[in-house]
């Protein structure tokens, strides 16, 4: 739900996969995201395979656990959502949509019309129906448990050259 970007990746005639950053909205079943009218690579992708998998991930912080440069991790959440994707054509699902999409994105600024869509039909609207979400994450660790002050290396016995 709070994943700033997600990605959407779709598979092409030719067998190759597509990913297409996106903005997006999730309702705890649906993910609704939009692109352009326009029959592109994506478009086409949807129309001729609805398989799809929509993945969303939260960057935390690269952190040090061992003594040497490559003996770094980073704390993140992401998950991944399989589906199938659809093209909303309901005037009034896009327009909640984008009520959705502005809540979430939107900056606030007094003066600009609210709840106003004149480029509705430049654009489409996709949701895709989670059929299964896996999840994962790997949170910070204290900083007493990050180097320098515990040595977590993973090659305890190497010795840096020089």
């Amino acid at each position: 739900r709070n994943a700033y970007c997600g990605r959407v990746a779709t598979i092409s005639a030719d067998g190759w996969p597509y990913v297409v950053p996106l903005l997006h909205v999730f309702d705890g079943e649906v993910i609704t995201m939009h692109n352009t009218a326009a029959h592109g690579h994506f478009r086409l992708n949807v129309e001729r395979d609805a398989r799809a998998c929509f993945e969303a991930d939260e960057p935390v912080k690269v952190f040090d656990y061992g003594r040497f440069e490559c003996d770094s991790g980073l704390a993140y959440r992401s998950a991944i959502a399989y589906g199938r994707i659809e093209i909303v054509e309901d005037e009034g699902a896009k327009i909640r949509f984008f009520d959705s999409l502005l809540a979430k994105y939107g900056t606030g600024v007094p003066g600009r019309p609210k709840n106003f869509y004149p480029r509705l039909n430049e654009v489409t609207v996709y949701a895709l129906a989670a059929e299964r979400i896996t999840g994962k994450h790997c949170p910070l660790p204290p900083v007493s448990e990050q180097w320098p002050a515990l040595d977590r290396t993973k090659t305890p016995n190497a010795k840096a050259p020089g």
